[in-house]
């Protein structure tokens, strides 16, 4: 839940087809199934008030929690794939966010997760740009 607030508050707010989108994943997908879709709520709207509230401190402890969760690979990439399908609900309500992009993608190197793994496309500079600068 603290990955999907820092997604969800990376453009300065939650939307609501956010939220709808967040209680969908946590009510249909069935590796969540073992837990409370209403604590999920509660857990991200405490994390998501705190990011907005206090967008340095919020922030800060989203992302702690992000790195000292001890995690397999699939769980990760879980995490991972639910930011992305929070941030896509954007897209489809015609306001792609590059804020929503740049920290799933700063989530996935603090989870040790290759983005393409989950379906997200970074673009890295070539080479020979790299050596003009």
């Amino acid at each position: 839940m603290a990955g999907a607030a820092l997604v969800a508050t990376a453009d300065g707010d939650v939307r609501f087809g956010e939220r709808i989108r967040l209680d969908q994943i946590l009510e249909t997908l069935e590796a969540l199934k073992v837990y409370d879709p209403h604590e999920g709520v509660e857990l991200f709207r405490d994390y998501s008030e705190a990011i907005l509230t206090l967008p340095k401190e919020g922030h800060r402890a989203a992302v702690q929690i992000s790195r000292d969760a001890d995690l397999d690979d699939k769980a990760k990439e879980l995490i991972v794939r639910i930011c992305y399908a929070i941030s896509e609900i954007n897209e489809v309500e015609g306001a792609k966010s590059l804020e929503d992009q740049i920290e799933i993608v700063s989530l996935c190197s603090r989870l040790e997760i290759d983005p393409g793994v989950c379906g997200l496309y970074t673009d890295s500079a070539p080479d020979d740009i790299l050596k003009e600068t």
